[in-house]
């Protein structure tokens, strides 16, 4: 499906299986990253759900955050699931004391929105500009408490935002990597493609 540089995974931890598999699907040459050499070969990167904090951390001390921080800002695609839509995210509410994003998207996301593990739940989620709904798995997860000007809401669960695009960064609070429908990976693959 593509040519060119790879979509990378950020595999510090976290779902980074699930991600690479599905990617596969669809044709695309994916790697892992844990390095920034690793990083400067991809067109595009996907931020997995995992525990945030830990993902932060594990950037920092591998040399990743701030070449993250400058990639995104220079207008590589990126695409966040849950941990990774809150490791997007300008802002946090009720982050875990001094919590680190990489930024880029103009949104304020709430942790654990949803509640406890025990809270965690299934559903379908109508996402715009797809014909039939997701499957949304939400997991301790994020809900989106603010939007900027520039972010488009692509759906809504229990009256918060759930998926966010903004130019070429889209973010979920939900794991679409779980599961077989690959719609959402393959639109951030066009968003990708488009940027090359």
């Amino acid at each position: 499906m593509t040519s060119g540089p790879p979509i990378g995974v950020l595999a510090l931890q976290g779902d980074v299986r699930e991600h690479l598999a599905v990617l596969s699907r669809l044709g695309v040459d994916a790697i892992a990253v844990r390095r920034p050499e690793e990083l400067d070969a991809c067109a595009g990167l996907v931020l997995p759900g995992g525990e945030s904090t830990t993902m932060a951390r594990l950037a920092r001390t591998f040399g990743l955050l701030e070449p993250l921080r400058k990639r995104i800002a220079d207008g590589m695609p990126a695409f966040g699931t849950c941990a990774g839509m809150i490791l997007l995210a300008d802002r946090i509410v009720d982050g875990a004391a001094g919590q680190e994003t990489i930024g880029g998207l103009d949104i304020t996301v709430r942790r654990n929105a949803f509640g406890r593990q025990v809270d965690s739940f299934e559903g379908p989620v109508e996402v715009a500009g797809l014909d039939a709904p997701v499957h949304g798995v939400f997991i301790r997860a994020p809900w989106v408490e603010q939007v900027g000007p520039g972010v488009e809401v692509l759906a809504e669960a229990h009256d918060h935002p759930v998926a966010v695009r903004q130019g070429p960064l889209l973010a979920t609070s939900f794991h679409p990597e779980v599961g077989a429908d690959d719609r959402l990976h393959g639109l951030f693959a066009g968003l990708v493609a488009a940027g090359r």
